[in-house]
C-alpha cells in the first residue's frame, strides 16, 4: 500500500472541501453539510440528528459554522485515528481488511454482530467490491464518525444508525448489535404506563378491545413493510406481510389434530356435575392410600365412556370443526400477535419489536389472543355443544354438526347462543395468551443469549432445537393454561349448556361461578385440568415447533 504524500492529502483535502462547501463561501452550516454530503451520497446525508454531532465536533468554535482550518484538523485527526484502527484489525498486514479479520476484531472487542449484518457492512464500506476493503474505503467511508478516538464499538453504532435512516431523516435502531448496551430509547413509555394501569384497574373486556381497535387503526398493521424494511431482511412483502398468519395457522392445524382425544377427555369431564369424585370422598374420609389409586379414576372411566359412544371416532368428534376454527384461530392468533409488537414499537420511540418494553409485550399477546378468540367463538361454541351432544346411538359427523347448529339457532337466543360466554372467554383468554407468550420468547431470548455467550456470537447465528423449542411451549402452555382454568371451566359450561352431557342452565357468568362452587367447592373449578394439562403441555409444544420452523422455512424473522 502506497503511503500517499502531504501533497497529495492537501490536494484531496480541498477537493472534498470544494464538494461540501458548494456555496463556495468559505464556510458550511448545517444545512450546507447535509447538501455537500447529500451530493457525495454519503450515509450521513439524511440522519439529521447525527450531522448535529458531526458540526458540533468538527466546528471547535462553536459559532454554528465549519471554517476550512477545521475541517482540516477534524479530517487529520479523524483519519490517524482511524488509520491505528485499521491496522489493528489488519492481523496480517496485508493493507486489506477481509471478513474474518473484521469478525475476529468484533470477538475481541467484546461485539457480537450477526453474519447477516456483518455482510451488510462489508458490503457497504467495500464500494468496489473486491472482496477485501482497503484504507481508502474504510476511511471514506467511516471520515465523519462523531467519536473523538473512533473504536469498534463506535463503529458499529456509527454504522447501525446509517444503514437504519429513512429519507425522512428518522433514525430507526434495530438488532443489529449486542453487548452495545441499552441503545434503544423509549420515546413513548407513558404509553403503555397509562394503558397498562387503565387494564388492570378495570374488569370491564371493552377495554381491550378497544386496544385492539387502537392497534388495528396503526398504519403498521396495514401498511406491510417499507422498501427499507424488505431490502433489509431480505423477504418479500408479502410473504412477511402474511407469512406470519400462514405459519401460525399450520402449527395450530398439526398440534390441534395431535392432540384432538385429550380435548375430548377435558370436554367430556368439565361437562359432568357430579358432586363429588371417589379420590376427593376417599381423603375426606381419611384414606390416602384408597384417594391415590381412585385419583386418575375418572380419566379412565371417562376414555371407556367416550369409546363405547363410538370408538376412535368418539374420541376425534369434532375434531373437523376444531381444524376449521383452529386454523384461523391460530393464524390470527400469531399474525396479531406479530403486528402488535411492531405497532407497540412504533409508538414506544422505536422500530425494533425484538426490544419492546416487558409491559408492551405482554399487551401485543394478549392482544393476539383476544382478536383470535372474537373471530372464531362461534365455531367454539359449536365444537363444545357437539361434542356434549355426542352419545351412543346418536348422530355423528356432519349430521351431528348441522343437528347441533340448528339446534342452537332455533333457541330463543338464536345467533346469541354463539356467542354466550364470550365476556368471560375474553377474560380469560387475554391472561392465556399474554402469559404464553410472554414465557416462550422470554425463555427462548434468554437460551440464545446463554448459546450466544458460550459460542461467542450473535443471537440471530445460534440455532434452538426442536427439542428447546418444545420444551420452552410446553412449559409456556402449562403455566399460562393452569393460570386461567378456572375461567376456561366456566365458559365452556355456559357454551355446554342444556346439552345432552350437561343439562343445567345458567343465567349469566355470576349464576355458573355461584352454582358450580355451591355444588363441587373450589376444587370443582379445576375438574378436567388433568387432561388439559396433558392436551395443553403437547400441543402448545407442537404448535411453536411447528410455528418456529414454518418461520424459519419462508425466511421470517
Amino acid at each position: 500500500m502506497d503511503e500517499e504524500t502531504d501533497k497529495e492529502r492537501d490536494e484531496r483535502l480541498e477537493k472534498l472541501w470544494n464538494t461540501l462547501d458548494s456555496g463556495g463561501d468559505g464556510q458550511i452550516d448545517i444545512k450546507g453539510l447535509k447538501k455537500g454530503l447529500k451530493k457525495m451520497d454519503h450515509p450521513l446525508k439524511n440522519a439529521d440528528a447525527l450531522l448535529h454531532d458531526v458540526l458540533k465536533a468538527v466546528d471547535t468554535s462553536g459559532d454554528g459554522h465549519i471554517q476550512y482550518n477545521e475541517f482540516k484538523v477534524f479530517v487529520e485527526h479523524t483519519e490517524k485515528e482511524l488509520r491505528q484502527l485499521f491496522e489493528s484489525i489488519d492481523r496480517d498486514h496485508n493493507g486489506e481488511l477481509d471478513k474474518e479479520e473484521l469478525k475476529s476484531a468484533f470477538r475481541r472487542a467484546g461485539l457480537a454482530i450477526s453474519s447477516a449484518k456483518l455482510d451488510q457492512f462489508f458490503n457497504e464500506v467495500d464500494v468496489n467490491h473486491d472482496g477485501v476493503i482497503s484504507f481508502d474505503e474504510w476511511r471514506n467511508f467511516l471520515l465523519f464518525i462523531p467519536a473523538g478516538t473512533p473504536n469498534l464499538r463506535a463503529v458499529l453504532s456509527y454504522y447501525t444508525s446509517t444503514a437504519t435512516v429513512n429519507p425522512e431523516g428518522d433514525v430507526h435502531i434495530n438488532d443489529s448489535l449486542q453487548g452495545l448496551g441499552n441503545y434503544i430509547h423509549f420515546q413513548n413509555t407513558h404509553f403503555y404506563d397509562t394503558l397498562l394501569n387503565t387494564y388492570l384497574c378495570s374488569s370491564n373486556t371493552l377495554l381491550a378491545m378497544a386496544f385492539v381497535t387502537v392497534l388495528a387503526s396503526s398504519p403498521d398493521l396495514g401498511e406491510g413493510l417499507d422498501m427499507e424494511e424488505e431490502a433489509e431482511i431480505g423477504v418479500p412483502r408479502g410473504i412477511y406481510r402474511f407469512g406470519y398468519f400462514v405459519a401460525g395457522g399450520v402449527a395450530g392445524m398439526v398440534s390441534r389434530t395431535a392432540t384432538a382425544p385429550l380435548d375430548r377427555l377435558k370436554v367430556y369431564l368439565i361437562a359432568q356435575t357430579g358432586t363429588k369424585a371417589a379420590a376427593a370422598e376417599a381423603a375426606k374420609e381419611g384414606a390416602p392410600i384408597q384417594a391415590i389409586k381412585h385419583l386418575g379414576q375418572p380419566l379412565i372411566d371417562a376414555t371407556k365412556e367416550l369409546w363405547k359412544a363410538g370408538g376412535i371416532r368418539s374420541l376425534f368428534a369434532g375434531n373437523g370443526l376444531n381444524v376449521v376454527k383452529v386454523m384461523p384461530e391460530s393464524a390470527i392468533k400469531f399474525g396479531a400477535y406479530e403486528a402488535s409488537k411492531r405497532a407497540l414499537a412504533r409508538l414506544e420511540g422505536h422500530q425494533d419489536p425484538k426490544h419492546l418494553h416487558p409491559a408492551s409485550q405482554f399487551l401485543a399477546g394478549g392482544v393476539g389472543g383476544v382478536v383470535s378468540q372474537c373471530v372464531v367463538y362461534p365455531l367454539d361454541t359449536l365444537k363444545f355443544r357437539m361434542q356434549c351432544e355426542t352419545v351412543s346411538g346418536g348422530l355423528h359427523g356432519n349430521a351431528l354438526i348441522r343437528s347441533t347448529a340448528a339446534k342452537m339457532l332455533s333457541s330463543p337466543s338464536g345467533m346469541l347462543s354463539y356467542y354466550r360466554g364470550l365476556g368471560m372467554g375474553l377474560a380469560g383468554m387475554f391472561p392465556y395468551s399474554a402469559i404464553d407468550l410472554f414465557i416462550f420468547e422470554n425463555f427462548k431470548r434468554l437460551l440464545l443469549a446463554r448459546k450466544a455467550r458460550i459460542h461467542r456470537c450473535h443471537e440471530s447465528d445460534v440455532p434452538i432445537g426442536n427439542f428447546a423449542t418444545g420444551a420452552i411451549g410446553a412449559l409456556s402452555g402449562a403455566v399460562s393454561a393452569t393460570v386461567v382454568y378456572p375461567l376456561n371451566l366456566l365458559r365452556t359450561r355456559l357454551q355446554a349448556q342444556g346439552t345432552v352431557l350437561h343439562p343445567p342452565t345458567y343465567s349469566g357468568i355470576v349464576d355458573v361461578t355461584r352454582k358450580t362452587l355451591k355444588g363441587e367447592g373450589v376444587l370443582g373449578l379445576f375438574r378436567g385440568v388433568t387432561p388439559n394439562l396433558l392436551k395443553v403441555a403437547p400441543a402448545v409444544s407442537i404448535s411453536y415447533v411447528v410455528y418456529e420452523n414454518a418461520k424459519a422455512f419462508m425466511g421470517l424473522q
